[in-house]
């Protein structure tokens, strides 16, 4: 198989690319170059921008693929640009979505692809939204072969997934755990959802390449196992070695009392519950299985962080932010003891 990704060294992408050059696929990378210590051994790197639509064409001029993904894609103007390069290069063209892109708030916590498609609370979903149903629009008038897939929250050895960090990453709530300090949970930490590691994404996401009953579909792949985020707090903990001190804040307060954008990644997506049904996929890649359950897989993570201090980001700012919410509510809770009185 001949495989072309934009992008590849990202959280999903990297496992892939790694399963696929092990796995003996003619894989090409097309890639800016800015990060080459993360490239892969065996891919073929075509180095450009994406943005730069002829440099870009003419790189590919002479070659045409069994499968081009786009991993990067965020807007429906890319997935135009997608198309005026591979409509002719490519038997099939797979766009990397996401899950937020779900009926939000959902009407029913189990999650197939025949949910509805709406986020009234993230513009970044909506974007996923119109870039899906260009897509389809392209597949259906022009038989564009499209493969839809939606990710969920997915991860690596590089980071812990979280529902409540800084725009450093989550590096800073770890180490709020290893000092003995409070940490923030979004909500009563009762709500559901589902971590999935990225080496078991990309058994799913392969098992989709080339595969003919995929294309023109949409399809999610994530674990099948269900999680608290009480649960994956507590695993995170148990992975430092240390016992998890938390304390639990209101989304909504979270959101109006932040600089990040909480609206979106928190009200949007983290505080829901979500329970994925897989049935699908299954039906097109029989043999998937996720196989890493979270409390391995996270420590796994939290090893790697501990033995790459260039990967511990410091975030100051968001841990005083954490300190000044925690404050405020013992305050509170402080003043309406005593007004009891």
């Amino acid at each position: 198989m001949r495989a072309l990704f934009i992008g590849g060294t990202g959280t999903i992408s990297s496992a892939i690319t790694k399963q696929l050059l092990e796995q003996g696929c003619e894989l090409y990378l097309l890639n800016r170059g800015t990060r080459n210590e993360a490239l892969p051994v065996g891919a073929k790197i075509l180095q450009a921008d994406i943005n730069d639509e002829s440099k870009v064409a003419s790189l590919i001029a002479d070659l045409t693929f069994d499968v081009v993904a786009d991993f990067i894609a965020f807007e429906p103007a890319q997935l135009e640009r997608d198309y005026r390069l591979f409509k002719d290069k490519t038997k099939q063209f797979l766009f990397i979505s996401s899950a937020s892109a779900y009926q939000t708030p959902l009407s029913d916590y189990r999650i197939t692809e025949g949910t509805p498609l709406s986020n009234p609370y993230w513009a970044y979903s909506r974007n996923k939204i119109a870039c899906e149903e260009y897509l389809i629009k392209q597949y259906r008038e022009h038989g564009f072969p499209i493969t839809i897939v939606r990710p969920s929250h997915t991860y690596d050895e590089r980071s812990i997934p979280l529902g409540v960090h800084g725009s450093k990453g989550s590096w800073q709530v770890a180490k709020r755990m290893l000092e003995n300090k409070p940490v923030i949970i979004h909500g009563d930490g009762t709500s559901l959802w589902t971590m999935t590691h990225n080496t078991d994404f990309a058994k799913g996401f392969i098992g989709l390449m080339g595969n003919l009953h995929a294309i023109g579909e949409s399809v999610h792949i994530t674990s099948d196992e269900t999680l608290t985020w009480n649960q994956i707090y507590e695993a995170i903990a148990a992975a430092l070695g240390v016992k998890l001190q938390a304390v639990h804040v209101s989304s909504e307060f979270l959101d109006a009392c932040s600089k990040e954008d909480f609206r979106g990644g928190l009200l949007g997506d983290k505080a829901n519950s979500v329970v994925f049904d897989n049935a699908k996929l299954k039906r097109l890649v029989p043999e998937f299985v996720a196989t890493t359950r979270f409390d391995q897989g996270i420590k796994q993570t939290v090893a790697n962080l501990l033995a790459h201090p260039e990967l511990q980001k410091e975030d100051h700012e968001f841990d005083q932010w954490c300190d000044q919410v925690i404050q405020v509510l013992d305050t509170a809770i402080q003043q309406m003891n005593a007004a009891r009185i």
